[in-house]
């Protein structure tokens, strides 16, 4: 009975705990932030990028479950597609010729190097997985699970520049 209590309110302390942690990224500075929002407008996430210009987003795939890991910068005003890692090219996934240098991780998977590839209008869209798949934003050595706040859901991923 209590470990179907707890399981009830997990989705809800796991949302909680992420609004608390995202609060530490709201401030009266000027920015750059690194802001999540739903289609609805509503934001998830605001970040602010002082700390580093980098993250990354990691989800489970959703067929095979294996780990992928998708790496960020921002520099000089441009959100880049960074680098890729994947322990398999699995539904989806793969290396373009031309898009990166594509090298062993050493332990069967690979690496997508270099890739560098400019976000348009520094912003893309996500369908948010389910728990399972459980896409998740890291920045600043923190996870934030994107699926405990809005699974099912799209949400834009995007970069507000600094205020003048």
């Amino acid at each position: 009975m209590a470990l179907s209590l707890w399981r009830g309110f997990l989705p809800l302390l796991l949302l909680l705990s992420a609004v608390l942690i995202a609060g530490r990224g709201f401030s009266s500075a000027d920015g750059p932030f690194l802001k999540v929002a739903l289609d609805s407008g509503g934001v998830l996430l605001e970040l602010e990028l002082n700390h580093s210009s980098n993250w990354a987003i990691k989800w489970n795939h959703s067929v095979t479950g294996i780990l992928v890991t998708d790496y960020y910068s921002y520099k000089d005003g441009q959100m880049l597609l960074t680098d890729s890692q994947t322990p398999a090219f699995d539904a989806g996934l793969g290396h373009i010729p031309g898009r990166g240098r594509l090298e062993s991780d050493g332990q069967g998977g690979y690496w997508i190097y270099d890739i560098n590839e400019a976000v348009p209008d520094n912003s893309y869209w996500l369908r948010v997985g389910s728990m399972a798949v459980d896409h998740r934003l890291i920045y600043d050595g923190i996870s934030y699970s994107l699926s405990a706040l809005a699974a099912g859901k799209r949400v834009r991923i995007f970069i507000t520049p600094e205020q003048p």
